[in-house]
């Protein structure tokens, strides 16, 4: 009882419930461990019963919480309420929020009932002189939801290469698209994959493809940088001398069957960006530069540190000299003026891809879209990376973020991604959530969060076993939300959460009340037991305040779930749970219905005209926002990520392809007429011409 109580007091669950109605009992071992990464020894008894006492003297003693929150909604906070009668607070906003005013409570007459929007230093002191100080944030209850409906793509951007790449779609690609996809249909939003910046290869290569394992998710990738956009390219003293390697790369990607070979882009890019480096910067430049350098601070300089230290010594910071492992050394110190010329050259590619990213927001907003660009945000970072190093003493050493077993996977999931602490960001008044979100906006329409449970809980692995043998952690979901919600408001920002999957009772509803709109795939979205039967669940019984989509990265493509290339491709890889048969007539019962609701014309066994007929439905439910999956338009089988494989399969690699899996341009997508068919559907004005009466209602107009 003594170390449940003791993990009770730290967040740590001993058990959860993977299902309504079952509790599983986490490991003990994972237990202690869990413990152990956030400075509590509980080993033996005598160690419990003293880390028990110290944790329950120090809450029991305290006025204030580390991090505490006040809702702007007129509400008084229950901390407020619970403090000594005649306590005074004081709050002066908190840096980059001052300077400014400090607040006062009670108010003087006439002064704000409560404090004004955003990170404050709390300081608290009772009548009797004792005091306290702790960080507040002041936050709207909800973000801000789209003003309209709207429907969009979804792309993976590396994956989408038009005639001027350099073997991997980039920035200026994505800015086409979004001009095209607004002026031509209407599109309301393009969701990209995360473009957070990659751990960088090593001297042999390889470096990990996932953009949902970044070095830092703080500072872009360059790798997406269209280079003849930078203004100083022009001006190179002679013409760069590798140019034509870039139509090469192209090349064996669309028209060799090569695979997105990332480590070749940016070796290519990286020598461009040295020549561009060395173009002096215009007076204008340069004091745009300066600007950002000195918005971006501590947190710039040191992941351009990190990136010129991994050029030196690898891309792992575990493997670099000891003196060097900590970014506030003296050997660290020394090491930045030493390769000063190279951290600059890094700050530069971030400020570049930075401006190019601001760029290609502005541009689809300028074309017409109400959102633009939706930027996802991953759940986690590489342990090796610049984020882990920069800000290690924030983050669990020793543990891994995971998955407990599921229906899906009964081995549970290791995603090796280093957890943040909570009791670390409570004490730092969630500054590095604050910083990353903060950067992330500054050219987003709408955020994506990946595994949006993970601001309530995360699965925590202890390093060496198996996800098997892990326990949830639980973070202060409301500071996590406030800060969440300070940040949107702040930069009109629209919120989307990756809810799939074992959600918490109560989270999608929390979620919900804050403005932060869930995913829903059509395949999942069935009346499971015991409540249901299993069937379909009609299109007006969706939610509202969702995304709605027929497929993800991690699923199969529209067109390949239809045919059942999905459940042949993971069976021939060991990894299929359902018979092809059970998939054919899970896939049979949702055409039968389509057909019923006059979405589908009877009998038709067109595989264009199914594709069609799945949005038509997902614009039947009453969804905010609804998404198409880019490769549909195109009828692409291949799955850009295949969960569970590695060497097996080409995850993350792979370029949008047609039906008959050949490699298609940005160009080619734009004029294929399966494209433009099934982009018609979500302008439809009276939906499909043989459904009569039958058209859906809430169609998105322009």
């Amino acid at each position: 009882m003594s170390l449940a109580r003791l993990a009770e007091l730290h967040g740590v669950a001993t058990s959860y419930s993977p299902a309504p109605g079952t509790t599983v009992r986490a490991c003990e071992t994972a237990v202690t461990a869990a413990l152990g990464a956030l400075g509590v020894d509980a080993r033996t008894p005598r160690a419990v019963q003293d880390a028990l006492a110290a944790r329950e003297a120090e809450t029991a003693g305290r006025l204030l919480a580390p991090t505490v929150v006040w809702w702007l909604d007129g509400t008084r906070p229950a901390w407020l309420d619970a403090l000594p009668e005649g306590t005074r607070l004081t709050a002066a906003p908190a840096p980059p929020d001052g300077p400014a005013d400090a607040w006062t409570y009670p108010p003087p007459a006439g002064a704000p009932q409560e404090p004004p929007p955003g990170v404050h230093v709390l300081t608290a002191e009772t009548r009797a002189g004792a005091t306290a100080t702790a960080h507040l944030i002041a936050a709207p209850r909800s973000a801000p939801l789209p003003p309209e409906r709207t429907h969009g793509l979804l792309v993976q951007l590396y994956s989408l290469l038009s005639g001027r790449s350099w073997g991997m779609g980039d920035l200026a690609d994505l800015g086409d698209l979004a001009s095209w996809a607004a002026r031509t249909h209407g599109t309301g939003f393009l969701q990209v994959n995360p473009l957070h910046a990659a751990v960088p290869s090593g001297p042999e290569g390889g470096t990990d493809p996932s953009p949902y394992r970044p070095s830092s998710r703080r500072f872009p990738d360059p790798v997406h940088l269209r280079i003849e956009d930078i203004p100083e390219y022009p001006y190179l003293p002679s013409p760069f001398a590798r140019a034509g390697e870039a139509a090469r790369l192209r090349e064996a990607v669309l028209r060799k069957d090569g695979l997105i070979d990332r480590d070749a882009v940016w070796a290519l890019k990286r020598d461009a960006l040295e020549a561009v480096h060395a173009v002096p910067l215009t007076p204008g430049r340069r004091a745009a530069y300066a600007d950002f350098l000195a918005e971006q601070g501590t947190a710039l300089e040191d992941h351009a540190t990190y990136s010129a230290l991994a050029e030196r010594h690898g891309p792992d910071w575990h493997t670099w000299p000891a003196g060097l492992r900590d970014p506030r050394s003296p050997e660290t110190a020394r090491a930045r003026r030493e390769l000063a010329d190279r951290v600059d050259f890094h700050s530069r590619l971030a400020w570049l891809t930075d401006t190019q990213l601001t760029d290609a927001q502005r541009g689809a907003r300028a074309a017409g879209m109400p959102i633009g660009l939706v930027h996802d945000l991953a759940v986690g970072v590489h342990p090796g990376g610049s984020d882990a190093w920069a800000q290690r003493d924030v983050f669990a050493q020793g543990m891994s973020v995971g998955a407990p077993p599921d229906a899906f996977n009964a081995r549970g999931q290791d995603w090796g991604l280093p957890p943040w602490r909570p009791d670390r960001l409570a004490a730092t008044g969630y500054a590095p959530f604050r910083d990353l979100l903060r950067n992330l906006m500054r050219y987003a329409g709408a955020v994506r969060i990946d595994h949006v449970m993970g601001l309530f809980r995360l699965w925590w692995i202890p390093e060496g076993e198996a996800p098997t043998e892990g326990t949830y952690v639980h973070y202060d979901a409301e500071a996590m939300l406030a800060v969440l919600l300070l940040e949107a408001s702040r930069s009109g920002t629209h919120l989307i959460g990756e809810d799939l999957g074992t959600v918490e009772l109560g989270v999608r509803e929390r979620l919900r009340e804050a403005g932060v709109l869930g995913t829903s795939v059509l395949w999942f979205e069935r009346n499971y037991p015991p409540d249901g039967d299993g069937s379909p669940v009609p299109a007006e019984q969706w939610r509202t305040d969702c995304v709605a989509t027929a497929t993800t990265h991690d699923l199969p493509s529209t067109a390949a779930r239809l045919r059942g290339d999905d459940v042949r491709l993971r069976e021939s890889l060991a990894l299929s749970t359902v018979t092809p048969a059970e998939a054919a007539a899970e896939i049979a019962e949702w055409l039968a219905l389509f057909t019923r609701l006059g979405l589908l014309p009877e009998g038709d066994q067109d595989e264009e005209e199914a594709v069609r007929a799945v949005h038509r439905f997902l614009l039947r439910t009453p969804a905010r926002l609804v998404g198409c999956w880019l490769p549909d338009l195109v009828g692409d089988r291949r799955p850009q990520n295949l969960p569970g494989t590695w060497r097996e399969y080409p995850n993350w690699r792979l370029p949008v392809a047609d039906e008959a899996g050949r490699p298609v341009t940005l160009e080619e997508l734009t004029a294929s007429p399966r494209a433009h068919a099934l982009l018609r559907v979500f302008t439809e004005p009276d939906g499909p011409p043989w459904s009569g009466p039958n058209r859906p209602p809430g169609r998105a107009r322009r």
